[in-house]
């Protein structure tokens, strides 16, 4: 009879081999997620998309705006913003920037790599925040230059008499430079909505539900409780915040651009909350 040793493992495997465990720094963790976001088709098309939308839709409206100018009543012409017309890129943007948010979580779940991803690196809220760390700075530096791409070219493309906007005014740098923060914050938020269901289709399903279904459903209410909801809505935040000041009446029920998008921001920090503990408490 011979004795059986059990010897202690020093290694955590994983499908592609052994991992040293306990061997990882903040920065190694971000590096590595930032590797993963660079290297996936989603990245890179939902950007492609998101550009696209923004600048695309926002050179469409200025230019039928310069075009259909004269033909625009007193009150249209009094009421016209063109750095609203410009921006109005954004409300498409919105759901590319959603979609690769959710996928920056899901797509590790649908391939199971999100094993490999917490034997590497048990620490699991490190993980998540470095996720929306790395995804963060990406969707803002992005958002930022596409929205200042969308004013520039719609801007140019408002030729007289149609008036166009210039950086100086007030309240247009605050509306270019909001956009693409609205835009990165809401990528934040589907990122949460992503870690909390890690499911793309029912994670996307409840963002587009969110951000489109959400408004209509309001609209059933009486018109004091639309208002008292409406602008609690991420569509209501992006419309207050491409609007300069002064260039459109606003409703008054509406919250003022830097407000709306400290309440979205406040949604997107209790969902990855939310989800921070769940990542911890549940099974990967």
């Amino acid at each position: 009879m011979t004795a059986a040793t059990t010897a202690t493992p020093t290694h955590a495997s994983t499908a592609i081999g052994p991992v040293p465990s306990g061997h990882y720094s903040p920065a190694g963790v971000l590096r590595s997620e930032w590797t993963k976001l660079r290297s996936v088709r989603s990245t890179v098309w939902s950007l492609l998309a998101l550009a696209v939308g923004t600048i695309g839709l926002g050179a469409l409206f200025t230019a039928v705006a310069a075009n259909r100018w004269s033909t625009f009543s007193r009150v249209e012409q009094l009421a016209f913003d063109p750095t609203s017309r410009s921006l109005r890129g954004i409300f498409l943007a919105q759901l590319a920037i959603g979609v690769l948010g959710i996928l920056v979580v899901t797509n590790e779940y649908s391939t199971g790599m999100i094993r490999s991803t917490l034997a590497a690196v048990p620490n699991r809220p490190l993980v998540l925040a470095a996720k929306a760390a790395v995804f963060g700075v990406v969707a803002l530096m992005v958002s930022e230059v596409v929205t200042f791409v969308a004013f520039f070219v719609g801007q140019a493309l408002l030729t007289s008499p149609a008036p166009h906007a210039t950086l100086g005014q007030a309240g247009v740098l605050r509306a270019v430079v909001g956009s693409g923060l609205y835009l990165a914050v809401l990528g934040l938020f589907a990122l949460g909505i992503g870690s909390l269901i890690r499911h793309t289709a029912g994670a996307i399903s409840t963002f587009v539900g969110t951000l489109l279904i959400l408004p209509l459903l309001v609209q059933a209410f009486p018109t004091s409780v639309q208002n008292s909801l409406d602008k609690y809505l991420p569509l209501s935040i992006a419309q207050s915040m491409i609007t300069v000041q002064g260039a459109v009446q606003k409703a008054s029920h509406d919250f003022a651009p830097w407000t709306g998008l400290v309440v979205l921001a406040i949604y997107a920090a209790v969902l990855l909350v939310a989800a921070g503990i769940l990542f911890v408490r549940r099974d990967a």
